[in-house]
C-alpha cells in the first residue's frame, strides 16, 4: 500500500509537538502540503524548523483554536483545506469534587468545540469538491472514563458522538469523518507527567511509562505506552484514498486498553 497526499492540503490543529506533530511529519513525507498550528508564534515557529521538508509545502498558524475569533482568523487566512485533522485538546487529572465549573467549560471548549468551529468552518468545501477527509483525535478515555479525568473522559466522549453524527451529515458527499482513540502514548506532555518518577528511580523514561500503564490501564496488550508515530501512522490511513469505505468509525490505537471485541 502506498499513501500518497501529493496536492492535498492538511491543517493539523494543536500540532507543535506529540501526536499532532508526527502527524504533520507523516503527512509532509507523503506530499502533502501542512499547516500547523500552536498558540505562539515561538512554538509554531520551532515546529516548523524542525520539521523541515519543502518550505512551499509547510506553513504555520499562531492562535488559539479554542477562541472563536481565533478560528475566524485561521479561516480567513486559509479557506480551504482537504484534511482536518483535530487533535488540539487538553488534559489533566483533577478530582470531580473539586473540579470548578470552570474547568468543565475550558475542557469542552478547547478539545470539543474547537474541532467543531473547524469542522462546519472547512466541511462544506470538501462536500462541494467531492472529497474530504475530517478526524476527531478522541482517547480511549472517551469510552473507558477515567475516575481522575471525568471532565476529560466527558469531553472525548463528545468527540465520538460529534464525529458519528457529521458523518452521517456528510453522507454520500465523499468526505469521510471519523475519530482515532489513542490509548496512553508517550508524547511530550505525558513524559512530563513522568519526569518526576524517572528522577526518582533512575529508570528510563519508556520503562517507566511502562510501569504507568501496567498500573493504571492494567489491561494493556501491549504492556507499554504506545510512540506517537504509532498513532500518526492511524491518522494518515484513515486521512487517505484507501480509507474511503471507513466512515462514522472510532478507530482505536490503545494498545487493547479497551477490553471490548468491537
Amino acid at each position: 500500500m502506498i499513501i500518497d497526499f501529493t496536492g492535498r492540503r492538511v491543517l493539523i490543529t494543536g500540532s507543535t509537538s506529540g501526536i499532532g506533530f508526527a502527524a504533520a511529519r507523516g503527512f509532509l513525507a507523503s506530499g502533502a502540503s501542512v499547516v500547523i498550528n500552536g498558540r505562539s508564534e515561538k512554538s509554531v515557529a520551532a515546529a516548523i524548523a524542525k520539521l523541515g521538508g519543502p518550505a512551499a509545502r509547510v506553513a504555520g498558524f499562531a492562535g488559539d483554536l479554542s477562541d472563536e475569533a481565533a478560528c475566524a482568523r485561521l479561516v480567513s487566512e486559509y479557506p480551504d483545506f482537504d484534511i482536518l485533522i483535530n487533535n488540539l485538546g487538553v488534559f489533566g487529572p483533577q478530582d470531580f469534587f473539586e473540579t470548578p465549573n470552570s474547568e468543565w467549560q475550558r475542557f469542552f471548549q478547547v478539545n470539543v468545540m474547537s474541532g467543531v468551529q473547524l469542522s462546519r468552518a472547512y466541511g462544506p468545501g470538501m462536500a462541494s469538491r467531492g472529497w474530504g477527509r475530517i478526524v476527531f483525535i478522541s482517547s480511549e478515555s472517551g469510552v473507558n472514563i477515567p475516575s481522575d479525568m471525568i471532565h476529560y473522559g466527558f469531553t472525548k466522549t463528545a468527540q465520538l458522538a460529534v464525529s458519528r453524527g457529521l458523518a452521517k451529515r456528510m453522507a454520500g458527499t465523499g468526505v469521510t469523518v471519523n475519530a482515532v482513540l489513542p490509548g496512553p502514548t508517550l508524547s511530550e506532555g505525558v513524559a512530563d507527567m513522568l519526569k518526576a518518577d524517572v528522577e526518582r528511580t533512575g529508570e528510563s523514561l519508556e520503562k517507566v511509562a511502562a510501569d504507568f500503564v501496567n498500573t493504571h490501564r492494567s489491561s494493556s496488550i501491549i504492556r507499554r505506552a504506545a510512540r506517537v508515530e504509532e498513532v500518526a501512522n492511524m491518522i494518515l490511513y484513515v486521512s487517505s484514498e484507501q480509507a474511503s469505505a471507513t466512515t462514522g468509525a472510532a478507530l482505536r490505537v490503545d494498545g487493547g486498553v479497551v477490553d471490548t471485541v468491537v
